[in-house]
């Protein structure tokens, strides 16, 4: 049976950041990539986190706790979106940037990739970015239901020859379900949870 989440703490600001003390592992991806449908879908439930029309509504860092697990999902804003002015911009990315990189909690982060895509610039910053800070990643692409077979395993032999060092590339989809077995595996083995041989 898969974990429950439970939205425990938003955090808009800077100064909201707080040390969380149990095991993290963020997402990260930009804005239309299907991250709030894939949270509700690992959640079970449709309402969890606020899905729009308009890319880029997630303006927050948003905690959900894995019960009974007991560690941190973190739904980071989604990046790459220019509707929205500069200075706000701005301040995801320093919200983001400190929350990376002064947090000694975060164990991974989900990378959410676009099954329908090649390989956008913004995404591939990302990854060298995650990178240079040493930061496991958990590459996720979305929306395979949406793409043709071929055209999704091409994807991801594209990004395996981007990302290299033998990570597994998962695919899944939120409206078919598939694929979300294998990301809570790999996020709760990735948050350090000891896991039964048969789990």
């Amino acid at each position: 049976m898969n974990p429950i989440l439970e939205l425990e703490k938003t955090i808009y600001l800077m100064n909201q950041l707080e040390d969380m003390p149990l095991p993290q592992v963020a997402m990260a991806g930009r804005s239309n990539v299907g991250k709030s449908s894939l949270v509700n879908a690992l959640a079970g439930r449709k309402s969890l986190a606020k899905i729009s029309s308009t890319p880029g509504k997630t303006r927050s860092l948003n905690f959900y706790r894995v019960v009974p697990d007991n560690f941190y999902l973190v739904d980071l804003p989604g990046y790459g979106y220019a509707r929205c002015s500069k200075t706000e911009r701005d301040k995801w990315a320093r919200l983001i940037e400190a929350y990376l990189t002064k947090n000694e909690w975060l164990k991974a982060v989900a990378v959410l990739l676009d099954s329908r895509l090649p390989p956008q610039k913004i995404d591939m910053e990302l990854v060298s970015y995650l990178q240079a800070l040493r930061i496991p990643m958990i590459p996720i692409m979305t929306k395979s239901d949406k793409v043709k077979q071929k055209d999704c395993a091409q994807r991801q032999r594209q990004w395996k020859n981007i990302i290299g060092d033998n990570t597994k590339i998962l695919v899944s989809s939120s409206k078919t379900g598939s694929g979300l077995n294998k990301i809570w595996a790999t996020i709760r083995d990735a948050s350090g949870l000891e896991l039964p041989e048969d789990a």
